[in-house]
């Protein structure tokens, strides 16, 4: 946490942080664009961020695209914040986006880093008894063969439901793909969505869902990347609050033996 908050003192690597979230996956050029800042001076910067965990990058083609990462400072809010009265925080935090003009996004990035190995991790992310511990008792199943059709079920009294998703890559031990689902009536009693509204949300894409995989030393880099969302997506903003406690209590259980405690 020392790196985290040394490379959040210095306001210009803030500018940097804000400029990812407001359009996430921008090359250097893009990043430069508008900065009062050399270019050498943003690379800096952007190396402190990466050192840091707050920014992860990805090719794409020839180009290096930069990612927020919001991991390091979830684990700070998990650290301070989480011991006072979260729903009341939420709330403000729900009232501020609301009264400031919102900012379209088509992408969830999140980068962790897990004292474990590929092999663990890989069954973790494709072994039914083993998500179901993390996953509040539900989460996928599937053989995890590219076409495979990959169910769900929502929690431990659930059933299987098959939402027509289907596994896109299945490389073990090194990358994971799967289409994401689209809006369900269980959804829709949950959020308490009328039929005009959710004959609005079925029209969006499907989004997919991607798990690499990296060896890091005496750890392994998970980097989860769950793209392809219509700008403003009602589904986007539900995976964006869902992954990181998901994520969280997958890393707790693989270096702990046990999952994180959501009561």
């Amino acid at each position: 946490m020392d790196e985290v908050f040394k490379a959040l003192a210095d306001p210009s690597r803030r500018r940097l942080l804000d400029g990812l979230n407001a359009r996430n996956g921008q090359s250097l050029r893009e990043l430069c664009a508008g900065l009062d800042m050399t270019r050498q001076a943003v690379t800096k910067h952007l190396a402190v961020l990466e050192a840091a965990g707050l920014v992860t990058t990805a090719r794409q083609g020839r180009e290096k695209l930069h990612y927020l990462n919001a991991a390091p400072i979830h684990d700070i809010t998990e650290r301070w914040i989480g011991r006072y009265d979260r729903r009341r925080l939420d709330a403000l935090s729900d009232l501020k986006q609301a009264l400031e003009d919102p900012v379209s996004q088509t992408e969830f990035v999140y980068v962790t880093y897990i004292q474990t190995t590929p092999e663990r991790l890989w069954q973790a992310l494709t072994d039914p008894a083993f998500i179901r511990r993390y996953f509040d008792g539900g989460g996928p199943e599937s053989d995890w063969k590219v076409g495979s059709p990959v169910k769900w079920s929502m929690n431990a009294e659930d059933e299987l439901h098959d939402w027509d998703q289907r596994v896109l890559v299945s490389e073990p031990n090194r990358k994971l793909s799967y289409t994401w689902h689209n809006y369900q009536p269980e959804m829709r009693q949950f959020f308490d969505w009328t039929d005009e509204q959710f004959a609005e949300l079925v029209k969006e894409k499907r989004a997919k869902v991607t798990f690499e995989i990296e060896p890091a030393g005496s750890a392994v880099k998970l980097t989860v990347v769950h793209d392809d969302f219509e700008p403003d997506s009602e589904m986007l903003k539900g995976i964006s609050g869902g992954w990181p406690s998901i994520l969280s209590s997958l890393k707790s259980l693989l270096e702990t033996g046990e999952p994180l405690s959501t009561s």
